[in-house]
């Protein structure tokens, strides 16, 4: 029996659409489409069977498959939507407001049973971040977020409060997924000096700290976000701050903690100082990728003990998309950076393609593994607005630009349950295509006026890195080295390094200059500025750069830092951009 082909829901100024996904590529028919600016919002459930959406009027729901319409709800004002996990619930939200004769609002979220199309219950939620409610797999349990404290329901009775867990200043959680019993991971922010901390329970056993499964405290936390893993036996949480207090960020500060429901925990230690832009888990719940530090960004995926598995190098990235199955990775760079999409076969740490997606907003996997879709839409940007659909192979199989002075708002694949598209062999030749992908051709580099009538130099502020694989392999066999045999490792491969520096520097008469890998580390300024007290300045921070060039060099060998040693390492980014801007002064 051929695997069903996923549609693609499709909704603009233009109205609302279904286009049936590859190999068809063509409008679904059988959806009858919604003309108008005034569809709102679309969901589909879980497992793909329903699709519900409001177009201004009311709030209609339908089965994919035989196309009855099997709800219509009177709100035309709602512009949230969303299924419960076994398509039992449907809830909606709009926005809040208060009548003008009274203080009190009306309840705005509304949660439907789609057996009966009764409501089963009204509630006031004001805000619209974390607006719904959230669910096990199962059904079995609903837990929402109010005055510091989480309610649980249980088996969709709304009726009643089955448990609460308490905590001051509760401001996030997420239930862990999958059929076994359900855990829950919550977030406490710090105050008056006081660490903030996440800790992970199993339901309903919340008997204060003490009860918790796993407890991690840290500093500079402002926000978190929290990722389980499919398997729910591990937390990934990115802590982050709104200011970077050194200076080094626009983005704030971020840091990267691992939380197992076993108790252990650990600070993910990242080999590049800057931001973190993504953080995923593999489908296979056992690694998880991390694509982080200043431009160009670095991408590793690390394993279940935190040690780098394998290095992606460096490059214009933002973020990383595993396929459904696990067995594909996409690194992407949206937003401001070009487009330029990596696509790898992460089983055998393999390049497949480098397509590129320029100004793209949105990106998502199709269910099937295979395709991809693209699109531009507003109000992120409100020019060029479209999609592209993709195989992963770079070739581009549809194509769609809305007419001038239309918009697009929103795409979304319908999905699937797990196990409906098996994992297929992958492939590295391009898949053939009827639709050109134009992409322009990447823009020249800016150059300052005063260097525009000058030779172009090749060299790089930053040199990008090229992948490795951090599995350390002994030369007798194929078991990876011990702890104790690859801290040696790297201990001699430093002292090798630091003898080859000093032939170098002995023999810098003879011997014909080596590569450059960091142009500001490695060369002295052949011309001064005329101005002493500058030359002081950029002498005084050639000094300090090449104290952390030897701090990192000491890390890499094994040895522990001390606190003011890393704050030193912290520093670097900044010193290197007042050394740029210093010597292109003059």
């Amino acid at each position: 029996m051929a695997p069903p082909t996923p549609l693609l829901a499709v909704r603009g100024s233009e109205g609302l659409h279904m286009l049936n996904g590859p190999p068809q590529l063509t409008e679904n028919t059988a959806f009858q489409r919604e003309s108008g600016k005034n569809s709102k919002v679309f969901t589909f459930s879980k497992d793909g069977s329903l699709f519900a959406w409001c177009n201004g009027e009311q709030v209609n729901i339908v089965n994919v498959t035989s196309h009855n319409v099997l709800h219509s709800f009177d709100l035309p004002k709602t512009v949230c939507l969303e299924f419960s996990p076994k398509s039992n619930v449907l809830v909606t939200w709009q926005p809040y407001t208060t009548a003008k004769d009274s203080k009190a609002g009306e309840p705005n979220l509304h949660i439907f049973d789609l057996k009966t199309g009764k409501c089963l219950k009204s509630l006031i939620q004001k805000k619209m971040q974390n607006w719904c409610p959230s669910w096990s797999d199962d059904e079995s349990i609903c837990a929402r977020s109010v005055n510091n404290e989480l309610h649980f329901f249980e088996n969709n009775d709304f009726s009643t409060i089955a448990n609460k867990l308490h905590l001051q200043k509760v401001t996030d959680f997420v239930l862990s997924p999958g059929d076994q019993p359900t855990k829950v991971a919550v977030y406490v922010p710090g105050s008056k000096g006081a660490p903030s901390f996440v800790r992970l329970y199993l339901y309903p056993e919340f008997g204060g700290p003490q009860a918790a499964l796993a407890n991690k405290s840290f500093f500079k936390a402002d926000k978190v976000t929290m990722l389980w893993n499919n398997k729910a036996t591990a937390v990934l949480v990115v802590a982050s701050t709104d200011v970077d207090k050194t200076g080094a960020s626009y983005y704030g500060e971020q840091t990267l903690h691992y939380i197992a429901t076993n108790g252990e925990s650990a600070v993910v230690q990242l080999p590049k100082n800057g931001p973190i832009y993504d953080v995923t888990w593999s489908p296979s719940a056992l690694e998880f990728c991390v694509v982080y530090g200043f431009m160009p960004a670095k991408a590793t995926i690390f394993n279940l003990k935190c040690d780098p598995v394998f290095d992606f190098g460096t490059g214009p990235h933002n973020a990383a998309y595993y396929s459904p199955q696990g067995h594909i990775l996409v690194l992407a760079g949206f937003g401001n950076l070009s487009g330029q999409m990596d696509v790898w076969d992460v089983k055998n740490y393999k390049l497949i393609a480098k397509p590129q997606a320029s100004d793209s907003t949105y990106f998502a996997w199709c269910p099937d593994g295979e395709h991809i879709v693209t699109a531009t839409c507003s109000p992120r940007l409100r020019v060029g607005n479209g999609y592209k659909i993709w195989h992963y192979t770079g070739s581009v199989l549809y194509k769609y630009e809305v007419p001038q002075n239309a918009e697009l708002w929103q795409v979304a694949w319908q999905p699937f349950l797990d196990g409906v598209f098996p994992t297929k062999a992958v492939t590295y030749h391009a898949v053939p295509s009827k639709v050109p992908n134009d992409e322009p051709k990447a823009a020249q580099a800016y150059r300052p006026p005063a260097l525009r009538n000058k030779p172009v130099t090749s060299s790089k502020l930053h040199e990008e890195e090229p992948p490795q694989n951090m599995r350390p392999q002994s030369k007798s066999s194929d078991k990876p080295l011990s702890k104790t045999a690859l801290k040696n490792q790297r201990k001699h491969e430093a002292k090798k390094i630091a003898k080859q520096e000093a032939r170098a520097e002995g023999n810098q008469e003879t011997a014909p200059d080596p590569p450059p890998q960091n142009l500001l580390h490695n060369t002295v300024p052949a011309v001064t500025s005329g101005d002493p007290e500058v030359d002081k300045k950029i002498k005084n921070l050639r000094k300090k750069l090449k104290a952390i060039e030897q701090l990192k060099e000491q890390s890499a060998t094994g040895k522990q830092l001390e606190k003011n040693q890393l704050e030193k390492i912290q520093k670097e980014a900044a010193l290197l951009k007042e050394l740029e801007d210093l010597e292109l002064g003059f």
